[in-house]
């Protein structure tokens, strides 16, 4: 029996899985792992690795196969593994979000690329790998979703609290920093609701979040869509709590928001993206002030609910100006969300960002692959129009500060249960916002060892002291940790 050895890959300056209980919620399977394995004939016997998890011992491992999957910011670590395992002689295969988009990159060091979608040749990759003639590209297509088949949700049991699920693909958007488009292309394609259904059921974790970047979608046939899926999410008996992507116009429904809420939502994640009306023009985000929005509004027509929102922002933007770090503080505070990710505004492959600043030279970071560790989102990587390296740590800091202190932080978490008369929406404030105020420590001791004038490595520094302005935030570290 051939065996195959999945990997995800860990980047050392993300990785918040280990050690710590409150990290714990913020973590979910490596779906598209999942799929992999799902998709891999029977007579195949796979092992899947998440290096964010734990350390492997590859020393007992001894695959015939490996594959290996990767964002822009684990490109390092996999290129890394790639040889690892090719000087031992087994043959590596790379797919995913980076390798579809550097594909001559991942080709110099694997032995074969599946670029775009894997469902359409993955069955060939097996059969030429047993064969011993793998290809050096394999192409995948944009597949039809109801020949999506369901992943090996049975696959790395016990080891987290979150399942994952995948029920469309593309997005409607085109944000400009965003890479989903490019990958799986602009049209919005909805998985058969039996089809979803049936995989929910093989989800063994209580806890699930939708992968799809916008579950409920822009247009009015993606919202009847879905609320048809909610409706046989109800039906099925099928009693988990979840998660999800979505835009701000989900509270424009009020059938929409109860039939979540009687499914089992309780969070959803949304990218507000910017604090000005420029800003979101400038990541062409103009969907948020569509008829003249008002965020807060919308946040509280969700939340009142008992569905909490996790609000997504971005900064460094050509139009932010100095102070943008407690702008976006007290903008988020404003709209009253439950928790925020700050961003910092990065350059992914593939994206129109990424065409715009190479074109005018104002990405720094270009030492591939090495350098590819460092496009987290959490950390700058190219020239910003308006702050230094050194003036964004700072904006990052200020905004944190304020935004996941303590006071605010419980009087938060009291005001989401009050408005929801909910416990679970409360309790689930106090984790997210004291795990992200405990991995700030991670970013700020990353930063410490960075020369952020030049965006050089410190090298010198076997450690390094956080500076005192930035010792506002966080408890001592207890074990590697960052953001998700």
């Amino acid at each position: 029996m051939p065996r195959l050895l999945l990997i995800n890959p860990d980047n050392p300056l993300v990785s918040i899985t280990r050690h710590t209980y409150l990290n714990s919620w913020r973590v979910w399977k490596p779906l598209g792992l999942l799929v992999i394995a799902g998709l891999t004939p029977a007579d195949w016997d796979v092992t899947i690795v998440d290096e964010n998890m734990a350390a492997p011992d590859y020393d007992a491992m001894q695959p015939d196969l490996v594959g290996i999957t990767a964002f822009t910011s684990q490109a390092t670590r996999a290129y890394e593994l790639a040889a690892l395992w090719r000087r031992r002689g087994v043959p590596v295969v790379m797919g995913g979000i980076h390798a579809s988009l550097c594909c001559e990159e991942a080709m110099s060091r694997v032995d074969a690329v599946v670029t775009g979608e894997a469902e359409s040749v993955w069955a060939q990759v097996c059969a030429d790998a047993s064969a011993g003639k793998l290809a050096r590209l394999y192409r995948g297509e944009f597949v039809a979703t109801e020949k999506l088949q369901p992943a090996r949700h049975d696959l790395l049991a016990n080891q987290y609290r979150f399942g994952s699920i995948q029920t469309t693909r593309g997005c409607p958007l085109n944000c400009s920093f965003c890479s989903v488009t490019a990958f799986n292309g602009g049209r919005y394609r909805q998985r058969p609701i039996e089809a979803v259904i049936e995989e929910l059921r093989l989800v063994e974790e209580d806890l699930v979040l939708f992968v799809d970047d916008n579950l409920f979608g822009t247009r009015k046939e993606h919202i009847e869509r879905s609320k048809a899926l909610l409706r046989a999410i109800i039906e099925s008996g099928i009693r988990k709590r979840w998660v999800c992507q979505t835009t701000v116009n989900m509270a424009d429904d009020a059938e929409l928001l109860e039939l979540a809420v009687q499914a089992g939502c309780f969070g959803v994640f949304i990218g507000f993206e910017a604090t000005t009306p420029e800003g979101l023009v400038e990541v062409h985000k103009k969907f948020n002030t569509i008829r003249n929005r008002d965020l807060r509004d919308s946040v509280m027509t969700i939340q009142r609910h008992g569905i909490a929102v996790i609000g997504a922002f971005v900064i460094g933007l050509d139009t932010d100006t100095r102070g943008i770090g407690t702008t976006v503080a007290q903008t988020a505070g404003r709209y009253g969300v439950a928790a925020i990710n700050v961003l910092i505004l990065t350059p992914l492959p593939g994206t129109d960002l990424w065409k715009k600043l190479d074109a005018e030279g104002r990405i720094l970071k270009k030492d591939f692959p090495n350098d590819w560790r460092y496009y987290t989102l959490n950390h700058p990587v190219a020239i910003f129009k308006n702050h230094s390296w050194r003036d964004l740590v700072d904006e990052m800091v200020a905004c944190y500060r304020r935004f996941y202190s303590w006071p605010a932080i419980l009087a938060r978490a009291f005001e989401i249960g009050w408005r929801t008369r909910r416990i679970l929406p409360a309790l689930g404030v106090l984790v997210v916002n004291a795990s992200y105020r405990l991995n700030l420590r991670n970013d700020l001791d990353t930063y410490a060892r960075m020369d952020l004038d030049t965006g050089a490595p410190l090298a010198h520094r076997a450690t390094a002291t956080v500076p005192e302005a930035w010792q506002v935030v966080a408890p001592p570290r207890h074990s590697r940790q960052a953001r998700s």
